[in-house]
């Protein structure tokens, strides 16, 4: 009897303690606006995941922008990007995003190197982008501008642990690491741009 009011007692208790349910990630059904409100600037702010060859890439980007501007067809974009890799300030104009309206679907590719990712609904300011793998889903959040609110990161922090990703999974990047514009200097020992 002791036990199973001891069981009863502490059932709220454990009950309270649980993690809330997550709703399914919405993501953004294409449409005539979509593509056009994504153009222009993006700070990249923090990735994460816990596939393996991914995890590399999250640990030595220190700091990255990027542009999407319009491809030579409706279903491509152009991708700037200007990052600092570690201690190498790297710029890249050659890669392209493919864009799959019939899943809503991007795909980034990259020399011989091709990742898709899925836009998750969310403020017009942001970027979430759910990179779908069939052993561990990444995230990453891109910005307007270098600063995100603590609500907004809250957001993305949310959607992190519905994937089943902790805070430890987070890699975020840093506006002091930023590599400027090429051919201007940011601060003093900056690496000149290379051009990939």
């Amino acid at each position: 009897m002791l036990a199973t009011l001891t069981l009863l007692l502490g059932l709220p208790l454990a009950l309270a303690a649980e993690p809330p349910t997550c709703a399914p990630l919405v993501t953004v059904t294409f449409d005539n606006a979509t593509i056009p409100g994504i153009l222009g600037q993006w700070i990249y702010i923090a990735g994460a995941s816990r596939y393996a060859p991914h995890l590399a890439e999250l640990k030595a980007v220190k700091h990255a922008a990027f542009s999407f501007s319009p491809g030579s067809h409706d279903d491509e974009l152009n991708v700037t990007e200007i990052m600092r890799l570690n201690e190498t300030c790297v710029v890249k104009n050659t890669s392209k995003i493919h864009i799959f309206w019939h899943n809503s679907t991007l795909m980034h590719v990259d020399g011989q190197v091709a990742s898709t990712a899925e836009l998750i609904q969310s403020d017009k300011e942001l970027l979430i982008m759910k990179h779908p793998n069939t052993n561990s889903p990444g995230l990453s959040l891109s910005a307007r501008t270098p600063n995100v609110s603590k609500e907004h990161l809250e957001e993305f922090k949310a959607h992190l642990h519905c994937l089943g990703l902790t805070d430890e999974d987070v890699f975020f990047t840093s506006e002091k690491d930023s590599c400027g514009l090429p051919g201007e200097k940011t601060g003093e020992g900056d690496a000149e741009p290379q051009t990939g």
